[in-house]
């Protein structure tokens, strides 16, 4: 048994000896490509583009770029539904402590076939909508990149901010 350690080490460190320094793969990133990739969205809304969107906008984007998946209510496609309903399942509107995350998740992975392709305006849009069918806004209200990390959203207070410095304590 010590034999076969030894042969298979042996072989490793001789494979790993072939190897080169730099693969030479990839390239450096300039400022411009890591700027269209830094696009995350911080609860307090940070990272918030411009814009405005509405839940009549946002229901015409909706029907075009994501009933296919989710239904056209939200709550009846094959995908994970998005409108709460009497059956308690984790939804946007009874599970996501923050109105800002349904953007920054939809504006990064939605819609699934091609995740990042919709516009800003698409996307405020689209959270109008989404905030509007779970009762979290009315119809007419207009979200900004103001207004929107104010919204309250049902499931905020069942989250608590984890405030622990220096390493893991009980509480």
């Amino acid at each position: 048994m010590r034999q076969r350690e030894t042969d298979w080490s042996e072989g490793l460190d001789a494979y790993q000896a072939t190897w080169p320094d730099k693969f030479g793969i990839g390239s450096p990133a300039d400022k411009s490509f890591i700027a269209k990739w830094d696009i995350d969205v911080r609860p307090d809304g940070k990272g918030l583009p411009n814009g405005e969107g509405t839940a009549k906008n946002g229901a015409v984007v909706y029907r075009q770029k994501c009933a296919s998946c989710h239904g056209a209510h939200g709550y009846e496609g094959p995908e994970d539904k998005l409108v709460t309903d009497s059956t308690g399942s984790n939804t946007i509107g009874n599970y996501w402590p923050y109105a800002t995350t349904i953007f920054d998740y939809v504006r990064r992975a939605m819609p699934f076939n091609a995740p990042g392709s919709l516009t800003d305006q698409e996307v405020y849009d689209i959270t109008a909508y989404l905030l509007y069918l779970n009762g979290v806004i009315k119809e007419e209200n207009k979200i900004t990149a103001t207004t929107l990390p104010q919204i309250e959203m049902p499931a905020r207070k069942r989250y608590v901010l984890d405030d622990r410095h220096g390493g893991p304590q009980v509480r």
